[in-house]
């Protein structure tokens, strides 16, 4: 679903007021993070790339989840962690939401992300408010798997767990499950 941006707005993290968050889901605004946000999101992302990278077992950034918290995962494996991660979260039940709805979502997570304290790097902020200022959402799409949803991103017949980094293609061009190591 694509909208087109009527004005934009400039939040800063923290003080957004209720009147902003009307506007920006009844207007369809485009919305950017004040450029104050910038620091304390590069020093959490530096931090959370540190930690990655050391051999010091720090939760959810570079050991398993849940029953596999104590499994350290290798530095050469944690961005394919972290993006496990985030697919494994990335979907929804139910009837889609209206697009002004999740727009504000997404705004809202903006704004979560743009105090500092999750880790994620600029990159992704800058993502997230060229969505915003593109209209690019896919609130609206029902897609019953992982294949159909890497066929609708990508406009040709995909493997999805393949596409989403959930198998990889042996050394005989087959696929097996990735597997997190532990060290």
């Amino acid at each position: 679903y694509v909208w087109r941006k009527i004005m934009s707005l400039v939040l800063t993290p923290g003080s957004a007021t209720i009147s902003q968050l009307q506007e920006i889901w009844t207007n369809s605004l485009s919305v950017t993070l004040d450029p104050s946000a910038r620091p304390a999101i590069e020093k959490a992302a530096e931090l959370v790339a540190k930690c990655a990278a050391g051999t010091e077992a720090v939760y959810g950034v570079n050991t398993g989840f849940g029953k596999l918290a104590s499994m350290k995962i290798q530095p050469e494996d944690t961005a394919q962690l972290q993006r496990n991660l985030v697919l494994s979260h990335c979907c929804g039940v139910g009837e889609p939401l209206e697009i002004s709805t999740t727009r504000l979502m997404v705004v809202l997570k903006l704004l979560s992300l743009g105090r500092g304290a999750s880790g994620v790097s600029v990159e992704t902020i800058l993502m997230i408010e060229k969505m915003l200022e593109k209209g690019v959402l896919l609130g609206d799409q029902k897609l019953k798997s992982l294949t159909a949803a890497a066929t609708y991103i990508t406009g040709t017949k995909q493997s999805g767990p393949l596409f989403f980094g959930l198998k990889q293609r042996n050394h005989l061009g087959g696929l097996k499950l990735r597997e997190a190591r532990s060290g």
